[in-house]
């Protein structure tokens, strides 16, 4: 409304030609552009609500995935059937220094999610990227630094510390002992019916008086 009120004075003041009228036309140009330039920027919806909005169906959280890396990039591979027939605007991938979080919005009728904090090192925001492929994204986070990562996140590197940590003994055959139990625990029937033959057949050799050693 101001705006239109804007445009018919400017128009007055071109047919203006008595000094008092014009003098009262600036003012009223002045005091209208005061007021548009002071009105509050229409308030921009919610971010939240406008995607719960846009989302339909429900959101499923993603947890599998592959990854590798070269010298420059640390690659996350993400299988998801039939993503190449979105939109490009309903991948979307959002990175910091140190995270990074994956929507597909409506795949078939679900969302899906990935998150990932408190990645192993730092990353460049701008030089990382997503791939759309066919029935995958790739997301493509670019090392700032040129090093070799041993895992994507430090959670996993705690673990893998602790977990070092509870095999290196000061007995080293007790060190063997807990990771070939770790490897019974979880393994399969063909990998416990090889730790039972190696420990059977071990046991005999010590028998036998061919390994000194008492495991």
């Amino acid at each position: 409304q101001l705006q239109k009120d804007l445009e018919e004075v400017k128009e007055l003041l071109t047919n203006a030609t008595r000094k008092r009228v014009r003098d009262v036309l600036v003012a009223e140009k002045h005091k209208l552009e005061l007021e548009i330039k002071n009105q509050p920027l229409p308030k921009p919806k919610d971010v939240a609500e406008e995607e719960k909005s846009s989302l339909g169906g429900y959101t499923v959280k993603i947890n599998n995935y592959g990854w590798d890396q070269s010298d420059k990039f640390v690659k996350i591979y993400i299988s998801l059937s039939g993503v190449q027939k979105l939109p490009a605007e309903n991948v979307q991938v959002n990175f910091t220094e140190r995270s990074f979080d994956l929507l597909v919005k409506n795949l078939n009728g679900k969302n899906y999610t990935m998150t990932f904090n408190n990645l192993l090192k730092p990353i460049s925001v701008e030089g990382s990227s997503r791939k759309i492929k066919t029935d995958m994204v790739l997301v493509m986070c670019k090392k700032k630094r040129e090093e070799k990562w041993d895992c994507l996140t430090q959670v996993e590197k705690e673990s893998k510390e602790k977990e070092k940590a509870a095999y290196d003994t000061a007995d080293p055959s007790e060190g063997l002992m807990n990771i070939l139990k770790k490897m019974y625990a979880e393994g399969d029937d063909e990998m416990k019916r090889t730790i039972n033959k190696a420990w059977v057949e071990s046991r005999e050799k010590q028998y036998k008086g061919d390994i000194p050693m008492d495991i």
